[in-house]
């Protein structure tokens, strides 16, 4: 089979079969290309016969990778791919073995995450409040956005999928659509109630009305144009927003959930509580976020001790 008819069979068994998010599909897919991309020009052999791809090809695009100052996770995602892709070549009997089963992931750089302090957030809030007060359809979209983000603590690509059927005003919650299609139920305080109330009522009508196809979005999160809001606009949103504060790291979407992890632990919510808020498989995943608050803890001791 030929590289290409085989990658785009792979994409479609991860998308309706394993139920992949869109966004892990077309992670694979960027991923794929550009090892396609690498196979043309140094082993254009392989791509007339995925049964010819080795492990030693694999590795040479890895180490380009490398040679090109790809960050760790960066590689790391890359090898998830290509093991990934070769079990399901190995699994259709495609190749005789999975050729990407011997390649080393390497280890991690273990980096804490950014987070703002609750201060800094309140403030921003504040403004951001202020701005949508004064009518403007795009500023209480950011006001909502930004309000959900830091309150639920909901990833990105769960925020833009949310619809109409997802918010319960009356509870303040949502329902959301994580990793692997699972769903969860995520709570939500007055302030995020109150944004989202003024955006659903004003400001999402106005830019609804701007859709020039005339098709009424079911999304709840809008662009400018009418049509439904896309992560990476949420992310130019929330780094335009999060520019103006203090301190450096990350300034996309991601910043808010991690703060609003490293707060809820800060105020005394229990691990596996906010496990269940994030939407984490994994306790270990969740357990970063005492690393941040105990390196806070630190931090605050060796200023203020007299004997730190």
């Amino acid at each position: 089979m030929r590289l290409t008819q085989a990658i785009s069979q792979f994409l479609q068994t991860v998308e309706h079969q394993y139920g992949y998010s869109a966004h892990t599909v077309r992670a694979y897919q960027n991923d794929l290309d550009r090892f396609a991309a690498h196979l043309k020009t140094k082993h254009a052999q392989t791509l007339e016969n995925v049964a010819t791809i080795t492990l030693e090809i694999m590795r040479d695009w890895l180490w380009e990778l490398q040679e090109q100052g790809k960050s760790t996770a960066t590689i790391s995602r890359n090898i998830a791919t290509l093991k990934s892709f070769g079990k399901w070549l190995e699994e259709r009997e495609l190749v005789e073995i999975n050729p990407a089963t011997r390649l080393s992931t390497p280890k991690k750089q273990h980096t804490l995450p950014r987070v703002i302090g609750e201060k800094q957030i309140e403030n921003l809030l504040i403004n951001l409040r202020q701005a949508a007060l004064a009518g403007e359809a795009a500023a209480q979209r950011d006001y909502a956005i930004l309000e959900l983000l830091y309150a639920s603590a909901i990833r990105v690509s769960e925020l833009v999928g949310l619809t109409d059927s997802d918010i319960n005003l009356a509870e303040y919650t949502l329902r959301v659509t994580g990793k692997g299609n699972k769903q969860r139920i995520v709570p939500f305080g007055k302030p995020a109630a109150a944004a989202l109330k003024l955006y659903l009522e004003a400001g999402r009508l106005q830019l609804a009305s701007k859709n020039s196809a005339g098709l009424a979005s079911s999304k709840i999160f809008l662009g400018n144009r009418g049509g439904a809001l896309s992560s990476s606009g949420v992310y130019r949103i929330v780094a335009k927003h999060l520019k103006s504060l203090s301190g450096g790291g990350p300034q996309g979407p991601h910043t808010l959930r991690h703060s609003a992890a490293t707060h809820l632990l800060n105020g005394g919510a229990e691990l596996r509580v906010v496990q269940e808020m994030l939407g984490h498989s994994n306790l270990a995943s969740t357990q970063i976020y005492t690393h941040v608050s105990t390196e806070r803890l630190a931090q605050t001791f060796k200023q203020a001790h007299p004997r730190a």
